[in-house]
């Protein structure tokens, strides 16, 4: 039985059955003893079985095909606490930190999602991403818990699960790649802030099973499907053009604006730009992004 009943751990996996494996054991030796929900995209290297075997505890759904990020929604209609902490299959939490980030969630009601300070493994050295999540220039109101944000990490968030029901989940058109920016726009949209709780803490090995040119292909995509569907026109334009200008000039780019410029028909019928005051949050990212080490698609 779960000893912090508030919280469901959501992983999301394809074959990676031993890396899986190891994360799932160490889900399994928190304090919190959360509930664990795995989604298997459709993966053949036996990792179904051998999450049935190794940890029967484990609810796992076996997705017949690879839904991407969509994975995490189907695991949402299983969790019934009122929380949800997503997980990768390379990542796992520190012990304690699910309470500490439930206990946050239940102090601000306001709060849609708080993300963990990351620590990548094997060298136990801060994620380059983390000094850009603590020095946030989003102005928060007084008392959140940290520093407010405009995005989330997947795999080192906890969620309100009813905020992100009410916005409908990860989008299927985006499927993988940056697709938090598009949930979190129309969270912050619906009045919830997004904040960073370095006092929570997520360790993330990189799995060395990924193909890093698809990575930045869908990522390339999906940035410009949300720049064309939530920030106004002159907004756009712009981050297009700074985007066309910042990533490698080879055929994975090419083929990720081929793709992007395809799905203009839907980004058109389906825009909804958010509300001035959140643009002007949005811009005030766009000079820490420029300068970001984390955040170039280069791979």
């Amino acid at each position: 039985m779960p000893l912090d009943p508030r919280v469901t751990v959501a992983v999301i996996t394809r074959n990676r059955r031993d890396e899986l494996a190891r994360t799932l054991d160490q889900l399994a030796a928190l304090p919190e003893h959360p509930a664990v929900i795995v989604v298997d995209n459709g993966s053949d290297d036996g990792t179904a079985a051998q999450v049935r075997w190794a940890h029967p505890g484990v609810q796992l759904i076996a997705a017949r095909g690879n839904l991407g990020a969509v994975g995490r929604n189907l695991a949402l209609r299983r969790v019934t606490t009122p929380y949800v902490a997503f997980c990768d299959d390379d990542t796992w939490w520190e012990p304690g930190a699910l309470t500490l980030a439930a206990d946050a969630l239940d102090a601000h009601p306001d709060v849609a999602s708080v993300t963990a300070r990351i620590v990548v493994e094997p060298d136990g050295t801060d994620d380059p991403i983390t000094p850009e999540l603590a020095g946030s220039p989003i102005p928060g109101r007084p008392g959140l818990p940290g520093p407010a944000l405009l995005s989330i990490m997947a795999g080192a968030s906890v969620l309100r699960a009813d905020a992100f029901r009410a916005v409908g989940g990860f989008s299927p058109r985006l499927w993988l790649g940056g697709e938090e920016e598009l949930l979190c726009a129309d969270l912050v949209s619906r009045g919830f802030w997004l904040c960073y709780l370095p006092a929570a803490t997520v360790h993330h090995q990189a799995s060395t099973l990924r193909d890093p040119a698809r990575r930045r292909l869908l990522g390339i995509r999906n940035t410009l499907w949300f720049t064309w569907l939530r920030r106004p026109p002159a907004a756009a334009l712009r981050r297009t053009a700074e985007l066309a200008g910042s990533v490698p000039r080879d055929a994975t780019s090419a083929a990720a604006f081929g793709a992007a410029l395809r799905g203009l028909p839907w980004v058109l019928r389906e825009r909804r730009p958010v509300p001035p005051g959140i643009e002007a949050w949005i811009q005030l990212l766009d000079e820490p992004r420029r300068a970001s080490a984390a955040r170039q698609y280069v791979g």
